[in-house]
């Protein structure tokens, strides 16, 4: 039995992976920042909060870091805790520059001393390569962060590949494009737009509130984007991999299709020039067919049947909770 050390497993991306390695017959150890905050909602969402080992795990502290390697001794390390939302990383450049570089950096050195053996995947974002000239990105795409958050992923992107060549260490980048389910935070697009929606729908909002929906996104399926990571640490060498869907979506036709799906009229539609970004990526999408053909990796959804998958499964999710206070 392999055991593998989840670190922001209360997240999307940690919650199905932790699924997904259970039924893989791993011991699957999840970390949070602190007991006090801990929230495993997604966890017991998934029924599976029983099977797992919660530990508090300060990434900024490699000393903490290094009593869970030592304790645990595991086999697969994938790193999902982040500040991962770029608006906020305009409001908190610092502390999410520090936390996604620091963090990172501590993972590496830890492993380069107490666990050399070890594969560690490093969750990487598309949000590096900025507005690029030619699309769609490949893992030779030049990056051009334009974000605080963007900057910091492509730091811990370059050191990953630093102690990959340095030292030999088991390290892939998993670079993930938009990836949506139902355990996506509410304050990320998708999420949003059906959660507000049916608010509307119910009578218990009076508008939707968005900004620029001009812009185009390569969305995909969460679900589908943690097998990507765990066939990455399956490979006999490691490598940085794109993991999308091949196609870009504009945010305005998303907004339209929730909508019209939830017969709602798009005059409850308003938009809001402050949530603008200052700097903001109009159209990005992204080159999987590598990571298909080297990871045997298979992805054919079109983000339009996402979007009836998470509608319904939001549909669901109301009407329980509604019934639940009759």
């Amino acid at each position: 039995m392999k055991t593998a050390l989840i670190t922001g497993i209360s997240g999307q991306d940690g919650g199905y992976l932790a699924k997904l390695l259970l039924e893989k017959q791993y011991h699957v150890i999840g970390t949070v920042r602190s007991y006090g905050c801990r929230d495993l909602k997604n966890l017991k969402y998934l029924n599976i909060n029983d099977n797992i080992i919660i530990e508090e795990l300060d990434l900024s502290d490699i000393i903490n870091i290094i009593r869970i390697f030592k304790k645990y001794q595991p086999d697969e390390i994938y790193n999902l805790a982040a500040q991962s939302s770029v608006s906020l990383s305009f409001e908190q450049p610092i502390g999410t520059f520090s936390f996604n570089t620091i963090s990172v950096n501590n993972l590496l050195e830890a492993m380069r001393l107490f666990l050399p053996l070890a594969k560690l995947y490093q969750s990487s974002s598309s949000e590096m390569y900025g507005n690029v000239k030619n699309l769609p990105i490949n893992i030779e795409t030049p990056v051009s962060p334009l974000s605080p958050y963007a900057v910091s992923k492509m730091s811990a992107y370059f050191m990953c590949l630093n102690y990959r060549k340095a030292y030999g260490l088991f390290v892939c980048n998993g670079v993930l494009f938009n990836h949506e389910s139902f355990l996506r935070s509410s304050n990320f697009f998708v999420k949003k737009i059906i959660r507000d929606a049916l608010l509307i729908k119910n009578g218990k909002l009076t508008h939707l509130t968005v900004g620029n929906l001009n812009i185009k996104r390569d969305f995909g399926f969460a679900p589908k984007y943690v097998e990507a990571m765990w066939k990455m640490l399956q490979m006999d060498e490691s490598g940085d991999y794109i993991v999308c869907s091949g196609k870009s979506v504009e945010l305005s036709n998303i907004v339209k299709y929730i909508f019209r799906k939830l017969n709602l009229d798009r005059k409850f539609i308003k938009i809001d020039a402050k949530l603008f970004r200052p700097n903001e990526i109009e159209d990005i999408y992204g080159d999987n067919s590598r990571t298909k053909t080297i990871l045997n990796w298979e992805y054919n959804y079109s983000f339009f049947d996402v979007l009836d998958i998470l509608i319904e499964e939001e549909i669901q999710y109301f009407n329980k909770i509604q019934n639940s206070y009759k």
